[in-house]
């Protein structure tokens, strides 16, 4: 979907080498059939940027990994002033930054 301004000028900052569109789309359909088959497993993801994350395979959608992590909540009790402690957070994740998915046993 584009949107159309009228009385703007378009200048064209990035555009993708006409041979990778093919390549982009070759791997994400790889990631998802890859992601699909191992749904519901525990799983260890690493980004570019070298964080990683563990989790549960939840859903692999347009290149989107969503893990399910376990999040520890501190000794079971809630204190006022903190906030509060989520448990099962679903962290989606993108395909262009990730590289390496290890499978946990």
């Amino acid at each position: 979907m584009s949107l159309q301004y009228p009385g703007y000028q378009q200048q064209t900052l990035y555009q993708a080498e006409p041979t990778m569109h093919h390549t982009l789309t070759s791997v994400r359909d790889h990631f998802s059939h890859m992601c699909k088959k191992h749904a519901n497993q525990h799983v260890r993801v690493e980004t570019l940027d070298g964080d990683v994350f563990e989790g549960t395979i939840v859903n692999c959608n347009k290149g989107i990994l969503y893990i399910q992590m376990q999040m520890p909540q501190p000794n079971g009790q809630r204190s006022f002033g903190r906030p509060p402690v989520f448990n099962n957070v679903i962290l989606p994740l993108v395909l262009y930054e990730l590289l390496v998915i290890t499978l946990l046993a």
